[in-house]
């Protein structure tokens, strides 16, 4: 990891069996529900979820004074999934689409799934290289907000 880079770091309890989480992490339409934080909405452009394959999401503002990554209102990353163990971990590297250097750089998002004691799923989120210009404190706040989601989204969808 580069100077100037820092990790984040999330735990998420789902009370849902990790091959429902694990599909919710591949999902198109799932990801578009619950990777984006509140005040915000997401599109996803390109989503091919396999080793190697790409996927591009943009994230847009609802309030206009909010500044964007990429445009005046919006954030969009871009990237691949590097590693697919099916109901285990999905490790996938990305990176904003911005002219901002300070925002630049890859960064690896790790998601690991692992049974709990209620028959639920604890999921470990670790994203690694935050560029010097996004703090933790506002990456932490943010993961955590669209993994709450993603366990209402699993827990309320059975059949994901």
């Amino acid at each position: 990891m580069l100077p100037g880079m820092s990790t984040t770091r999330i735990r998420q309890h789902v009370k849902a069996p990790r091959s429902s989480v694990y599909r919710a992490l591949l999902d198109a339409r799932a990801v578009q529900t619950w990777m984006v934080p509140e005040g915000m909405t997401s599109q996803v452009h390109v989503f091919e979820p396999r080793e190697g394959g790409a996927f591009r999401i943009s994230l847009t503002y609802d309030a206009l004074t909010e500044t964007g990554k990429t445009t005046a209102h919006t954030d969009t990353h871009h990237g691949r999934f590097v590693k697919l163990v099916p109901d285990e971990q999905v490790i996938e590297t990305t990176e904003f689409e911005t002219a901002n250097p300070s925002l630049q750089g890859e960064m690896r998002i790790t998601f690991t799934l692992s049974d709990a004691q209620d028959g639920g799923t604890d999921l470990d989120a670790v994203h690694e290289g935050l560029p010097p210009g996004v703090p933790p404190e506002d990456n932490e706040l943010g993961w955590k907000m669209s993994l709450a989601k993603l366990a209402k989204y699993v827990e309320q969808t059975p059949s994901v």
